[in-house]
């Protein structure tokens, strides 16, 4: 199963990355794919190519702030928190995409 996830905070730095890694590692113990896209002062890194918007099944918005290119994922079974839900929480949040996924 493909998951995408877009992390962004105000400054985009910190905790962007935090959310970040730590989405990656909940998805690796699930047995998940994921590509984590983090927005913020540096601008867009680890960008999600279109290919992999096609081929998401879910996506995480771990965001405290608007995102560029938003339109990418329009249609796609969507997960919306804080950059703090996914650090203190990254395994809930694979949890419910992928139950999003299924539907």
């Amino acid at each position: 199963m493909n998951i995408i996830a877009v992390t962004a905070c105000p400054a985009g730095v910190a905790h962007t990355h935090m959310a970040a890694a730590a989405l990656e590692a909940s998805a690796k113990k699930s047995g998940v794919k994921i590509k984590v896209e983090k927005q913020g002062a540096m601008g867009i890194e680890n960008k999600i190519k279109d290919k992999e918007v096609t081929e998401a099944k879910a996506l995480i918005l771990a965001v405290d702030t608007a995102i560029a290119k938003s339109e990418r994922f329009d249609g796609i079974p969507t997960v919306k928190v804080s950059v703090a839900e996914a650090v203190k929480n990254p395994q809930g949040l694979i949890d419910q995409a992928i139950e999003l996924a299924k539907k």
